[in-house]
């Protein structure tokens, strides 16, 4: 510890925001009257006692003096280097400063106590390992500035309270951190506050270091990549300058092209403050390119660009006609939009508050019955340009809206892109496969259409990516869908719908004369005079060997019989030309896959046995016949109960629920057998377990399956029926009846039992398929029973099939 020892009497010379340290050698200004007051005090009493003058050098921070100061000798009083007078003052040693006291002259006296320094030797090992430590880094430093000099001298200071106060002379140090210096009286503990002051000087130099070598190697090599492009663009310059090439240059002059293209008056604008952002931006900036691609494809984009419609209404017509057969409800509704559209012409109403006549229909049947190639015959008719754009799968909101342009790859919605494609602002789009839209966490790109469909809205469509309004009014949207229920109601109240149904047999035939079989000869590389089908094999591939509501597995079937007699004529077997009849079918494609019900043998047929009923579905490939199969099962093994398979929905299985009630409390009435519905369990399965199946129209069949079942009446083979039950045996009325009565008519079916209020719907069958129909509307479930099911035989009991 540091020892004090006798008072001293000492002039104090005050030092305004500066600290002297013990060992520390600074010139003075006596131009200061504090300064010179001092130094002349301690002159004064020099002359009474030997030795040098002494004064006490305080710190005054903020005009407070610290508690210790440090004695210092006069050593030498003369000029300083700028010629004011000066004194060259010696720090001797710390002094802890005490009551004020008299002295000679004008300076401020003071008692004080010298304090004792010393360190005790040896010096422990730790604090000689801390003097090398402090060496060390105070040698690091003084090399960084080039002070070699100085290292010299550091390293020959042995005393530990010398080496401390030596960190006085450091820049670094701020006033404070020196007072505390001064006022550490231990010499260990103020080498260690010395050495973490000089530590942490040093780590802050080395982070700034760092920080200025990254910067210094950034802006290098900007200015090299700045260097390079000037370089490179004075090359290409001069190359175009030999060549006689200018057409880079007007490339690249966006505003004469901006200028110069026939836009609308705010595209205009918000182009050319792009343009404006194009020449402010700097080469390396990529927002350049951005911008530049967002220009290319406004100035891409057709804004004045439109096709004369044709008004030749009967020529339309016939277009639509030679390129489809069928389809009534779509071509007249063509036919009814061309019809107004040259009316609002002829009279000057082509654009009405700012909207021009589209058109939004939305094309919903099964699959291969031509709604895609429909939008074709639409555009041909109409004398407009056609694009497609699949919606199959799509997800993402942007591929509707587009994506925002800060976005890398940013793309136009597809719609958008639909235009720039036709190049004309009223092309027909067909939109495909609408109810295959699906939406996750990117958006529902089916709420993005809502704009796009609405006539009242898309003449203002905004794009994320053009950020211009687009008019979408004179557009005509054709959307096509396989099942309605798919389509948001939102969505679907935008659009006016048009069902196609599927085709009878006879207009498949037709389909397949003159559309189908010219298309296959061409592909099979068969002139036409080479192979005829006869009607007959026609009727037979659409009949058996397909069963469908479109005709594409009928196009398929015919492809197959072209290619097996183009083989064969390859290989000798056959001489062209060849009339393919009904009979040949056989033994060129192999069997039929579909044969009528009413067409198999008794013993094959479905309703051979009691307890199958033959319905009638919808599903999205059209309408389908569907069989519902029942049996009881053995009393012995008490499985009394309901159960129901076949994969079905909710409201299938009340429809069950109901017609099984409905027999057990009116099969006295029915005079059924009802004990055994009560003490037996009851299955019901419809066939293709696999298939989902859902929806109330199926409840006239279930019951009248399970009247079959208990009376042992067989069902008739030629009778299919749809309706919903009710608990009192009422018929209700269904959907879908077109659909259904196609699917009886392509299966061989020909009695069709509906509820009585679906009657009105049969306006919309073919006459040619009613004509083969017997169709019987009914209200009450008794009328069913007696219509399906077959005599009772006179005497036999009712062998009611047994679940095993």
């Amino acid at each position: 510890m540091a020892a004090e020892s006798t008072p001293l009497a000492l002039p104090v010379l005050p030092l305004d925001d500066e600290v002297v340290l013990p060992g520390m050698v600074v010139p003075l200004d006596l131009s200061d009257s504090e300064v010179r007051a001092a130094v002349e005090a301690a002159q004064a009493a020099a002359r009474d006692e030997p030795g040098k003058p002494k004064v006490l050098l305080v710190p005054r921070v903020d005009g407070t003096y610290a508690g210790t100061g440090v004695l210092g000798t006069v050593e030498q009083v003369g000029r300083l280097a700028d010629g004011d007078p000066g004194a060259l003052i010696r720090g001797r040693g710390r002094v802890r400063i005490g009551a004020g006291t008299t002295g000679p002259g004008a300076a401020l006296w003071v008692e004080g106590t010298r304090i004792d320094e010393s360190v005790p030797e040896p010096l422990p090992g730790h604090v000689t390992e801390l003097v090398k430590e402090y060496k060390a880094l105070a040698t690091a430093w003084l090399r960084k500035r080039g002070a070699w000099q100085v290292v010299d001298r550091v390293q020959a200071i042995d005393d530990v309270s010398a080496l401390a106060d030596n960190s006085g002379y450091s820049p670094f140090l701020t006033t404070d951190q020196k007072v505390a210096l001064l006022e550490t009286t231990d010499p260990v503990a103020r080498l260690k506050l010395a050495t973490q002051q000089l530590r942490d000087h040093l780590a802050e130099q080395d982070v700034a270091e760092t920080i200025a070598k990254d910067v210094q190697e950034g802006v290098d090599k900007q200015q090299r990549e700045f260097l390079l492009r000037r370089q490179l663009e004075a090359v290409r310059k001069e190359l175009r300058e030999l060549n006689g090439d200018q057409e880079g240059e007007e490339s690249d002059d966006y505003r004469a092209r901006v200028e110069a293209a026939d836009l609308p008056e705010k595209v205009r604008e918000a182009a050319l403050k792009e343009v404006d952002k194009l020449e402010r931006s700097s080469d390396q900036s990529p927002e350049g390119s951005w911008i530049r691609t967002w220009l290319d494809t406004v100035l891409e984009m057709p804004w004045n660009e439109r096709t004369e419609d044709s008004y030749d209404i009967r020529g339309a017509q016939q277009v639509l006609d030679a390129e489809h057969a069928g389809l009534q409800d779509v071509k007249e509704r063509i036919t009814e939009y061309l019809a107004v559209r040259k009316r609002r012409s002829d009279r000057g109403l082509g654009v009405v508050g700012g909207r021009r006549g589209g058109a939004v229909l939305a094309l919903v049947g099964p699959p291969g019955v031509g709604k895609t190639s429909l939008g074709e015959s639409v555009a041909h008719a109409m004398g407009r340009k056609f694009v497609r754009v699949a919606l199959g799968g799509v997800r993402d909101e942007a591929e509707i809206r587009g994506h925002r342009r800060t976005y890398v790859g940013a793309l136009p919605g597809r719609i958008v892109r639909a235009i720039k494609e036709a190049g004309s602002m009223n092309p027909v789009v067909l939109l495909d496969e609408i109810d295959k839209v699906g939406s996750d966490f990117r958006g529902d790109p089916a709420a993005a259409l809502l704009e796009v469909l609405d006539p009242a809205q898309n003449h203002t469509f905004r794009d994320h990516y053009l950020e211009v309004e687009l008019d979408l009014s004179d557009v005509v949207f054709l959307a096509t869908a396989n099942v309605l229920e798919a389509i948001p109601e939102a969505l679907l109240d935008r659009m006016e719908l048009v069902r196609l149904d599927g085709y009878t047999e006879d207009e498949k035939i037709v389909i397949a004369r003159d559309h189908l079989l010219p298309r296959q000869l061409e592909r099979a590389g068969l002139q036409p005079d080479e192979v005829t089908i006869e009607e007959g094999a026609l009727r037979k591939l659409a009949g058996e060997y397909t069963r469908e509501a479109g005709v594409r597995n009928l196009e398929r079937s015919v492809a197959r019989l072209l290619r097996k007699v183009a083989a064969q004529h390859e290989l000798g077997e056959r001489e062209l030309p060849f009339t393919v009849s009904e009979g040949d079918l056989r033994g060129l494609i192999g069997r039929p896959h579909h044969v009528p019900e009413s067409a198999q043998e008794p013993a094959e047929r479905r309703t051979a046995v009691p307890g199958v009923a033959t319905g009638l579905a919808v599903t999205g490939a059209g309408g389908d016949v569907l069989y519902v199969e029942a049996s009881l099962a053995d009393p012995e093994t008490g499985a009394a109960g309901l159960t129901l398979t076949g994969q079905l929905g909710d409201v299938m299985k009340e429809s069950a629920q109901i017609a099984l009630s409905f027999l057990r409390s009116h099969g006295a009435e029915l005079e059924l057998p009802v004990g055994d519905l009560k003490d037996r369990g009851v299955h019901i399965h419809f066939p293709a377990g696999a298939v989902p199946k859902d929806g109330p129209s199926a409840g006239i069949t279930m019951t009248t399956a399970l009247a079959s079942l208990l009376s042992g009446r067989l069902v008739r083979t030629d009778v299919a029926m749809t309706g919903e039950v009710s608990l009192t045996g009422r018929v209700l009325p269904i959907g879908g009846v077109k659909q259904k009565l196609l699917a009886a008519h392509r299966a061989g079916i020909t009695t069709v039992i509906i509820p009585k209020r679906n009657e009105p719907d049969l306006d919309d069958v073919p006459a040619q398929v009613l004509e083969k129909l017997d169709v019987h509307a009914v209200t009450d479930v008794r009328q069913v029973l007696e219509l399906a099911l077959s005599p009772a035989t006179d005497g036999a009991a009712p062998e009611v099939p047994v679940a095993a």
